[in-house]
């Protein structure tokens, strides 16, 4: 394997896409899917929890991975990080080459907020907002399909209004912005196919994000799975030993499924 750090913004250092690459195609099939792994932190930071081992989870599936550290906190003021997502998934497919990289087959995964950047990303690609520049071939920043974890999704009702707050710069945003954003109403024709997984115990992005928009994907004929695993918090990652965190609750065999289901998953997508 080997390892490559990219920088995404010259005006921000900490905004990085960093490679995993097998390059032994005596081990593996080549050209590998790819998988932009995001992780969460409320776009105030960045779990890191839902990074390197998911990275790892995937690579072991036939990914080559690529893991996002987006503009977050000061810095998250929409579209950045949407922008940021759109850099890495154009940087991906312009280099699918020297990457090993099928460029039909690039996934994204994102967790929380992650998974609302992910979700982004599969649902206004299209948008002048992910445009990474104006004469950019159309689809070249569409990722093929979106793992959501636990994503924090609709800024109504049921919104985890941190992640919103960081993302607007205001703890009072405005309505049209929160409509906007709330990723249920971004969903049309355009939309990828979405793996979306949630725990029905999660009481910091409830449930309803994920069955708002499995109902927003079915009205308009879109792709999608949906698991609603019955136990474990909000953050479960693998849900798996490497990443409880000391914390009896982060570990449930029944989510641990989700990484399995979602390799499944992404080779049945078109």
């Amino acid at each position: 394997m080997t390892v490559h750090t990219i920088s995404l913004r010259a005006d921000d250092p900490r905004v990085t896409l960093t490679a995993w690459i097998s390059d032994d195609e005596g081990l593996s099939v080549s050209p590998r899917p790819a998988m932009l792994v995001i992780p969460g932190g409320g776009y105030g930071g960045l779990a890191p929890r839902e990074a390197e081992p998911i990275g790892r989870a995937f690579f072991a599936a036939g990914f080559q991975i690529f893991i996002l550290r987006y503009s977050v906190g000061a810095a998250a003021r929409f579209p950045r990080p949407l922008e940021d997502g759109a850099r890495s998934i154009v940087h991906i497919r312009e280099n699918a080459e020297a990457y090993h990289v099928d460029p039909a087959r690039v996934f994204v995964v994102g967790f929380s907020a992650g998974g609302h950047l992910a979700a982004m990303l599969g649902t206004m690609w299209h948008l002048d907002c992910a445009r990474v520049s104006p004469d950019m071939p159309e689809g070249l920043n569409r990722p093929t399909g979106m793992i959501l974890a636990y994503a924090v999704l609709t800024a109504g009702e049921y919104a985890h209004k941190g992640s919103f707050h960081n993302l607007l710069g205001t703890e009072t945003p405005a309505q049209r912005d929160l409509d906007f954003l709330s990723i249920e109403n971004r969903v049309n024709e355009k939309t990828v196919p979405a793996f979306i997984w949630h725990t029905a115990a999660d009481r910091t992005v409830p449930v309803q994000n994920a069955l708002l928009m499995a109902s927003a994907l079915a009205a308009h004929d879109i792709p999608f799975a949906l698991h609603i695993y019955p136990d474990g918090p909000h953050g479960m990652a693998l849900g798996t030993e490497e990443t409880r965190s000391r914390n009896p609750a982060y570990l449930d065999p029944c989510a641990a499924r989700w990484v399995d289901d979602a390799v499944l998953w992404t080779r049945r997508v078109k």
